[in-house]
């Protein structure tokens, strides 16, 4: 795809596990560079290694770039008091060049990150955090952020009289499932998705809901190239029984057999409430009244089985210098989820196959996001990780219903894929810091807009199934100009409603 207005030509390649490889950064000016006497031959190298280049012309609103990390550059060397005392003005450290990157996962290197127009350097981190310790004041791009995020707060009396509804029929509805014929009698509930992982946006009308059914070691079968789908076969007989009956002609577990079981008990049991099935979704939908709206609640059927990952998964999950390797390693011990989902590649569509889900292990993610086990915590230090999040979420939702049509294949699971890559690649809590929700906007945005450049967004557990298909470049193309446009004109959309 040819580069586009806002976004700088970067060259193909693929990195570790598949994420896509960008151009090395500059290397800022180191702080001895700054401090020699500014001579012309020193004048000279300190454009070629440490100079910001100009930024692009889909740049955001003034926002200067980032002091380099070190000595702090707000307190001048001794050498320079001293001078300053005997009535010489102080030579000026000034910060160069832009906050670098960071390693990429697996050691590859960041992308590049949407740069602004700046008239000057911008102060040093340490002067900025001390200035607005709780992130209230900053640029002209942060304060439109932040002005964006109280509206997309949740009120809290919504959130408890929206909870309150749907603990109170999903409760009763997993009641009259387990005292059905046995066939489900084992299900468990477990909460998922946005509203679970606490980035959720404007309003409580959506919720997650996984019916989670234990099952003896099963045989998987992959049933095409992504590593995701399977079928599914029994090595044994079951302990289950019940589920026998479930098998298609091939001897496989069918999903369509299991969801239309379902489906029949809940419309039983929620007469008076809407149900739908959504093409291509493996949830069953209530839509729950909450006047003067609807909550839309997604069952989905979901099997829980006790065995290792399988091997497509490998490479996947790369949080070793995010979140740790012993953590990864308590991640890829806990049992592996499959949901009922149809793949649409299959040469005949029969409605036997099941597809990987982590929503377990991202709903984890999610809530201890840190690097530092106390990042949010009540008394930690605070990181602006999921305020990004939600605003980029905002930004592709806006979008999509000002163009539903082009944009239909684009769902907030991108959003958020492109979100665990990126806390891969600036792993640190600093690197998030609460003051800085600017430029880690920047740095996040730059990655997703990225990887629609190349039609390329690796799963996060799954490296080689690429979430952006080749067959849906037109899609992607769509989206990366839109986004350019709203950079080039200041995120117009921020300001709509609909």
């Amino acid at each position: 795809m040819p580069p586009k207005e806002g976004l700088q030509d970067i060259s193909p390649g693929e990195g570790t596990h598949g994420l896509p490889s960008p151009p090395p950064p500059r290397v800022p000016a180191t702080a001895a560079a700054q401090r020699r006497s500014p001579h012309r031959g020193d004048r000279r190298r300190l454009r070629k290694t440490g100079q910001a280049p100009p930024a692009p012309r889909g740049s955001f609103p003034p926002s200067p770039p980032a002091a380099e990390p070190g000595p702090d550059p707000s307190r001048a060397p001794q050498r320079d008091r001293a001078t300053a005392r005997r009535g010489r003005p102080a030579r000026q450290t000034s910060a160069v060049g832009r906050l670098p990157a960071g390693p990429a996962a697996g050691g590859g290197e960041a992308p590049p990150t949407p740069q602004s127009r700046a008239p000057g350097g911008r102060a040093p981190a340490a002067r900025r955090r001390a200035a607005a310790p709780d992130g209230a004041a900053g640029t002209p791009l942060a304060l439109r952020l932040r002005e964006v995020l109280s509206r997309l707060s949740l009120g809290r009396q919504d959130v408890s009289d929206a909870s309150g509804l749907v603990n109170q029929v999903v409760s009763h509805l997993i009641q009259a499932i387990r005292s059905q014929d046995g066939s489900f009698s084992s299900i468990e509930r477990l909460g998922a998705g946005s509203y679970y992982e606490h980035v959720k946006i404007s309003e409580p009308n959506e919720f997650d809901i996984m019916l989670v059914m234990p099952v003896a070691r099963l045989q998987l079968d992959e049933c095409d190239d992504t590593g995701a789908y399977y079928y599914l076969t029994f090595k044994r007989n079951p302990k289950e029984k019940y589920l026998l009956k479930f098998l298609d002609e091939d001897k496989k577990l069918s999903a369509f057999k299991m969801l239309q079981a379902l489906r029949e008990i809940i419309k039983r049991e929620v007469k008076n409430i809407k149900s739908k099935k959504k093409a291509g979704s493996p949830a069953i939908t209530l839509l729950i009244k909450n006047p003067p709206a609807e909550i839309s609640v997604d069952i989905i059927l979901t099997l829980e089985v006790q065995q290792s990952w399988p091997p497509s998964t490998q490479d996947g999950l790369k949080i070793e210098q995010w979140l740790g390797r012993k953590v990864r390693g308590e991640f890829r011990n806990k049992s592996l989820y499959l949901v009922a989902k149809q793949n649409k590649n299959e040469k005949v569509l029969k409605g036997n196959t099941w597809r990987l889900s982590f929503s377990h292990i991202e709903k984890a993610m999610m809530n201890n996001h840190g690097r530092s086990k106390t990042c949010c915590e009540s008394d930690g230090p605070k990181c602006c990780r999921k305020s990004c999040l939600k605003l980029l979420k905002y930004l592709v939702e806006q979008l999509k219903m000002e163009y539903p049509k082009e944009l239909e294949k684009f769902c907030s699971y991108h959003v958020k894929t492109a979100f665990f890559h990126s806390c891969v690649m600036w792993p640190n809590d600093t690197d998030w810091h609460v003051g800085d929700l600017d430029h880690c906007f920047q740095k996040y945005l730059g990655y997703f807009l990225h990887c629609l450049q190349k039609s390329q967004l690796p799963h996060f557990f799954i490296p080689k199934y690429n979430l952006l298909s080749l067959e849906d470049k037109a899609s992607s193309d769509f989206l990366l100009r839109q986004i350019n446009d709203e950079l080039n004109n200041g995120f117009p959309i921020f300001q709509k409603s609909y």
